[in-house]
């Protein structure tokens, strides 16, 4: 087990919005979290990341107590964040956003990492000196998980990675997820397209009212009646 929730309590000044939420990642799986609207799956995400603070409850990052801990300290510790709005510094161009991604790395490592997203990413080698804020929506996409491969994680959480993209790319930024899973990261991923996430998910929590409701095997949720009828269109 890499990462380990803990009956988690969490949310915004006096609004919580987790409620005795928990879940793990096992090493080196894709896992799922999917739900509703407003179910607390992004709040999910930026506990972990330690982006908001934790009211009760616990987050192991291999073994070690996360939560409330800066997010430069969980970045650090190999736990690292893509969120939905991406972030990325426009005009900068992608080497650039890419270096700024490996801070926590020494000079000799930041060499290897840029050949190692440039190989998933070929695009990205392309347009190296294009300014991050002229690309597409979906090379900005690629550009904000290059990034993020940069700290080198060992887990890496994504919020909704598909947002705003075309169908085909969709397909390119999960198929590159499914990539980085091959390569010994081990994902957490909040996505809209629930049926394409649970396709490529070994496991998959389902998210209501701030609660996980029930898990599986991504394939099994797939044709669980349940999640057809709330999360897949019947």
């Amino acid at each position: 087990m890499i990462l380990e929730v803990q009956q988690l309590h969490a949310g915004y000044r006096r609004l919580e919005i987790l409620h005795e939420l928990s879940m793990h990642l096992d090493k080196n799986e894709i896992v799922s979290l999917i739900g509703a609207n407003g179910a607390g799956k992004t709040t999910t995400l930026r506990a972990i990341a330690g982006l908001i603070g934790v009211n009760r409850g616990r987050i192991l990052f291999e073994g070690e107590e996360v939560q409330n801990k800066r997010p430069d300290r969980v970045v650090r510790a190999g736990l690292v964040h893509v969120a939905q709005d991406r972030a990325l510094f426009g005009n900068l161009e992608v080497w650039e956003n890419l270096e700024m991604g490996a801070y926590t790395q020494s000079r000799s490592t930041i060499r290897s990492s840029l050949d190692e997203v440039f190989d998933l990413f070929p695009i990205l080698a392309e347009r190296r000196h294009q300014k991050a804020g002229t690309m597409s929506g979906g090379q900005q996409q690629m550009l904000a998980i290059g990034r993020a491969l940069m700290a080198r994680p060992r887990c890496l959480t994504l919020d909704e990675p598909s947002v705003g993209l075309a169908p085909n790319l969709v397909a390119q930024v999960l198929q590159a997820i499914t990539a980085i899973r091959d390569t010994g990261v081990t994902v957490l991923i909040v996505e809209q397209n629930a049926k394409q996430a649970l396709a490529i998910s070994d496991r998959a929590y389902v998210i209501e009212n701030g609660s996980i409701v029930f898990d599986g095997r991504g394939a099994e949720l797939i044709d669980d009646p349940r999640v057809r009828q709330a999360y897949l269109g019947g």
